[in-house]
């Protein structure tokens, strides 16, 4: 297991239709085409037999390796460093576009800065998670694969000096091929692999690489120059920025909570999810962090995929689902693939998610705080989006008061969670507000009166007085990291006496230096076996907390704490393990979405003083005039 890299020692490229994690060593270790909840083409993250990888790299081992972001870019540049020389491998996918495609790129442009460097390329794909076999087609110019579902080229290019690659430096290999090229100072090379390709396999000049670089990076460049946020931490925003929009599939606007699945929340453990897909709540938060940072557009596309799910649902007289696929489809069936063994052994190796099937009646809060906050910002829904809206929130009238499977999708049975007491809420107070701003019609005295039985609700069940807390739910006193989001949603003051005690008895039981535990498993079976990290998610809202509620020094301490916990290159898995280092799917919406809603907030509360709210709405938003 010790061949396995860090999940942390990995960047992300993509397309905005897919995405390809490479690690420091120069392997692409998973790519799924044709988007990205597609059968995997390479999977060596799960399995480094079976899975199939992708890797340029120095022959030898005489070398150390460095890798970076170009600057206002999510190009990918490994660096090869030994006494010989220094060599580059430049990883970066050209946008796909705004429509559906079976064609997706990525190009390994390889050069040498100093001296000269012999590079090795071994690609073996795996196509169907490993499952379906290939016929590959060898020439000097490249190779071709085809497996029943797909065809991909992989083409070579052409050196400066017009010395093509030999045909005898490349060989084939069980599952791929090998090749092998010497380079010199100012030499460039590499290869692109192309997906249902739009001509044969043939040879690249270098001038087509470096358009395609330079295509690629202006695009980026131009597209996070449209961010507004000038606080203290631009960097590590812009970074968590553009890395959300790699994760959100352009032809629809919908926002993965992960471009991976099966990555452990514990190593050698059995929770391994699919995070492929859109879930709504995430998605929800990604309206606060879009607008925030002036990418209305993107909110826009967002808003329409979610509107699309309230129409669906309208339609049939139910419920939302919690998630859907990309492209707005409900079926997520699960199912084990036995024969990967897993990162680190880490099994079952799930793909789908039968958590689809929970009922979590949270979603509704986040779905219509989202929509309420877009309406505040002139972003406003049309009259059928509203009548199916409205035909939502009478749903929830009828149904919000019973167990459900809660926030974190426990497997241990339905609870009268106290969070999604607190988003149904949420919703309801939303509904009223996006009703009375507009002269919407609207049951508001019946929404009125479920809002407030909502509330008193969970001050009278949802606090324990023996803990002086809000808990988790109804029948037990266990502590859940979800409740820092009472006073973000303005259910109750941060300064309220009630949410003071809550928060101390976080900072006993659920904070290990500065880091924030979900709840603890062993007091609150979740039917899960094993332990996890700590949630990076809920750390960032802890920053929140605290600095709503007075404590700002210590929201800023833990805020930079947090931030030595990225990776190299400012990525975040879902979680921390007690160790430092990054587990579960990679890198994770939810952590980036609350890094910037924390900058933003704690930016506010440093600019107006400790514990400033108005006039701030939610995540740090200033509300429309």
């Amino acid at each position: 297991m010790d061949n396995y890299p860090a999940i942390e020692d990995h960047a992300l490229i993509g397309d905005l239709q897919t995405a390809a994690l490479v690690a420091t060593d120069g392997t692409i270790d998973w790519f799924c085409a044709p988007r990205f909840d597609s059968p995997s083409i390479f999977a060596a993250l799960l399995d480094r037999r079976r899975g199939g990888s992708f890797r340029i790299s120095p022959t030898g081992t005489n070398y150390v390796t460095r890798q970076l972001y170009l600057p206002g870019t999510p190009i990918v540049v490994t660096r090869f460093l030994s006494a010989d020389g220094v060599g580059e491998v430049i990883d970066f996918a050209p946008i796909a576009g705004d429509q559906a495609t079976d064609r997706h790129r990525l190009v390994r442009m390889v050069r040498v800065v100093r001296g000269q460097m012999r590079f090795r390329l071994d690609c073996e794909p795996r196509f169907n998670y490993g499952r379906d076999p290939a016929q590959i087609e060898v020439t000097s110019d490249g190779a071709v694969f085809r497996s029943p579902a797909m065809t991909m080229n992989v083409c070579a290019s052409r050196l400066p000096n017009h010395r093509l690659v030999r045909e005898e430096d490349v060989h084939r290999t069980e599952h791929g091929i090998q090749l092998v090229a010497d380079l010199a100072a100012g030499d460039i090379g590499g290869v692109v692999l192309e997906t249902s390709p739009a001509e044969p396999v043939h040879l690249i000049q270098p001038r087509e690489l470096v358009e395609l670089f330079e295509q690629t990076r202006t695009f980026w460049r131009s597209w996070i120059g449209r961010s507004r946020y000038r606080g203290r931490w631009r960097e590590m925003v812009e970074r968590s920025a553009m890395t959300l929009k790699l994760m959100t599939y352009a032809p629809t606007g919908a926002l993965v909570a992960a471009p991976t699945a099966g990555l452990p929340e514990q190593i050698g453990g059995e929770r391994n999810w699919d995070y492929r897909f859109t879930w709504v709540r995430d998605a929800s938060f990604s309206v606060y962090a879009l607008l925030g940072l002036g990418f209305t557009a993107e909110a826009q596309a967002f808003l329409r995929w979610l509107n699309n799910r309230v129409r669906d649902a309208a339609e049939d007289s139910g419920p939302l689902q919690i998630m859907y696929r990309i492209d707005g489809s409900p079926h997520l069936t699960e199912e084990i693939l036995d024969h990967f063994e897993g990162y680190k052994g880490s099994s079952p190796v799930r793909i789908g998610n039968a958590a689809a099937d929970q009922l979590q009646l949270d979603i509704y809060g986040e779905a219509l705080d989202s929509l309420y906050l877009a309406d505040t910002h002139d972003l406003r829904m049309s009259h059928k989006a509203w009548q199916h809206t409205n035909a939502l929130v009478e749903w929830l009238c009828d149904h919000w008061d019973q167990p459900d499977d809660g926030i974190w999708e426990t497997r241990g049975g339905r609870q009268n969670f106290v969070y999604g007491r607190l988003m149904s809420w949420v919703a309801f107070d939303r509904a009223i507000r996006l009703a009375q701003s507009r002269g919407r019609p609207a049951n508001i005295s019946r929404w009125t009166d479920m809002r407030d039985k909502i509330y008193h609700q969970i001050m009278t069940h949802g606090f324990h007085d023996k803990r002086e807390a809000f808990v988790q739910n109804y029948t037990n006193d266990v502590l859940d990291a979800s409740l820092l989001y009472m006073p973000l949603v303005d259910f109750i003051g941060p300064t309220d006496p009630m949410w003071q005690s809550t928060l101390r008895a976080m900072d006993e039981e659920l904070v290990s230096d500065s880091l924030v535990y979900r709840y603890d498993p062993i007091a609150s079976p979740d039917g899960l076996r094993g332990s996890e990290g700590t949630f990076t998610m809920c750390t960032f809202w802890y920053v929140d907390a605290l600095a709503r509620s007075g404590r700002l020094e210590e929201a800023r301490l833990t805020f930079e704490k947090m931030l030595t916990y990225d990776n190299h290159l400012g990525l975040y898995s879902e979680e921390i393990a007690p160790t430092g280092e990054q587990i579960g799917n990679f890198p994770q919406a939810f952590s980036h979405l609350s890094l910037i809603s924390a900058a933003m907030n704690l930016d506010y509360q440093l600019d107006h003083g400790a514990g400033y709210v108005e006039p701030v709405l939610g995540h740090g938003l200033k509300a429309a005039p």
